[in-house]
């Protein structure tokens, strides 16, 4: 986060190091882009609930390991866990979704990653501003926050989350399919879903 810069760079000395301080600010999207690029595969292999299950835990064991940063490069370390966790998030959320809703609601419930994605990053900027105001202000804090919401993900992952029925399918595990149909539809009778 922009914010939680400001704080940072005199800890670590970034004002010395631009290059360093460059590869802070770009691992986490440097590792978003690169976990986009296997999350389908791993997906196709362990299932859609597993890699957003994962997906939880790298946001927060990302967001433990940048509160506890002693260097930056385990700063580093930590928002390319984050990275990882958003691109596997990013790209996965929306292919459960399209293989688990109705379509005649399919269209509007993609999007929900999307926008709760912006509103995530939204209340981000607002909650660094917020805890920016305070007389002593402690990035350690303002990266660290993640981890709440990430608790919360994968609890919901974990309790709540349906694996998709196309990929039961696809890997012959049928009465799962029906099973997660009938929980979904709320109804018996799923064969002409």
């Amino acid at each position: 986060r922009v914010g939680a810069l400001l704080y940072i760079k005199p800890e670590f000395k970034l004002e010395e190091n631009p290059t360093l301080e460059g590869l802070m600010v770009a691992s986490t999207l440097v590792a978003a882009i690169a976990s986009t690029v296997i999350a389908g595969p791993i997906s196709d292999r362990v299932g859609r609930r597993a890699v957003l299950a994962m997906a939880s835990l790298m946001f927060t064991l990302g967001g433990t390991v940048m509160v506890w940063s002693p260097s930056v490069y385990v700063l580093v370390s930590g928002r390319l866990l984050t990275g990882a966790g958003i691109g596997f998030a990013a790209t996965i959320a929306p292919v459960l979704i399209a293989e688990s809703a109705p379509t005649s609601v399919r269209g509007q419930l993609a999007t929900l990653p999307q926008l709760i994605g912006s509103a995530g990053q939204f209340l981000a900027y607002v909650v660094v501003f917020s805890l920016s105001l305070s007389p002593n202000p402690n990035w350690r804090l303002m990266l660290g926050i993640l981890v709440i919401p990430s608790i919360l993900y994968l609890l919901l992952c974990v309790s709540f989350l349906p694996e998709s029925p196309r990929w039961l399918v696809s890997k012959g595990r049928m009465s799962e399919a029906k099973h997660v149909l009938q929980r979904l539809y709320l109804k018996e009778d799923v064969t002409g879903v």
